[in-house]
């Protein structure tokens, strides 16, 4: 007989700077995901983390740090310290989720205290992380942007990954895919998530995590499912 699934929630930055109405680069619609997290928090899954971005003031991603360049609408080229040939273009954006500011912290809609740990990404300011698993440089990867949650992931001997949170075109995209190549079977839930792109944006996310063996479904699927994965 093989072993019960073992499961993890991943709520991927749920952080006021990316959340109206105040946010410096909000989400549209972020904060109405936060009742289907709740309801997932409410669930007894093995683990529970929430991510988030956590940069100094300094970070690349800030169109601020690049003399001329705009928010949105410029990019730049990301270059691996350890090996140059190893490059990728990122989009710049308004600063937000700076260390130590109130953008950076989770919403107090969420339920904080069903979390079991957070785990801090985009701390190494020369680099773009929208993965809370590791940055896109691999070859070979960046430490300084290799989070904990793959550790955490293997230390809890889990098998299958629920990603929710903001932006579902960026950071959980981005978590989502790593996760199911890293060997989890992974699950993005539809209602707990909305895009910098809006529904055109989500559309094409789906279409992504289709080719990548990424499992969309939604609240009601994985409360039917807890009695047999939970």
């Amino acid at each position: 007989m093989s072993e019960k699934p073992r499961l993890a929630l991943l709520i991927v930055d749920v952080q006021e700077d990316f959340c109206p109405p105040n946010g410096s680069l909000p989400v549209p619609d972020g904060r109405a995901i936060i009742p289907t997290i709740n309801d997932l928090l409410s669930l007894p899954f093995t683990l529970k983390l929430a991510t988030k971005d956590h940069h100094p003031q300094n970070h690349t991603s800030f169109a601020s740090n690049h003399p001329g360049l705009k928010p949105f609408e410029s990019f730049i080229t990301i270059v691996n310290p350890n090996n140059p040939s190893e490059t990728y273009e990122s989009r710049l954006w308004p600063d937000h989720c700076i260390q130590g500011t109130p953008g950076n912290a989770l919403i107090p809609e969420l339920d904080l205290p069903k979390v079991d740990k957070i785990v801090l990404k985009g701390c190494d300011p020369r680099v773009e992380m929208y993965s809370a698993f590791k940055s896109p440089l691999r070859d070979p990867p960046l430490l300084t942007a290799v989070s904990e949650l793959s550790s955490l992931l293997e230390d809890h001997k889990i098998t299958d990954v629920v990603v929710v949170g903001l932006a579902g075109d960026y950071c959980v995209k981005a978590s989502a895919i790593d996760s199911a190549e890293g060997g989890w079977k992974t699950y993005v839930v539809d209602e707990a998530t909305r895009c910098v792109g809006g529904d055109v944006a989500w559309e094409e996310s789906k279409k992504e995590f289709n080719e990548r063996g990424v499992n969309v479904v939604n609240l009601e699927w994985v409360k039917k499912a807890s009695d047999e994965l939970l």
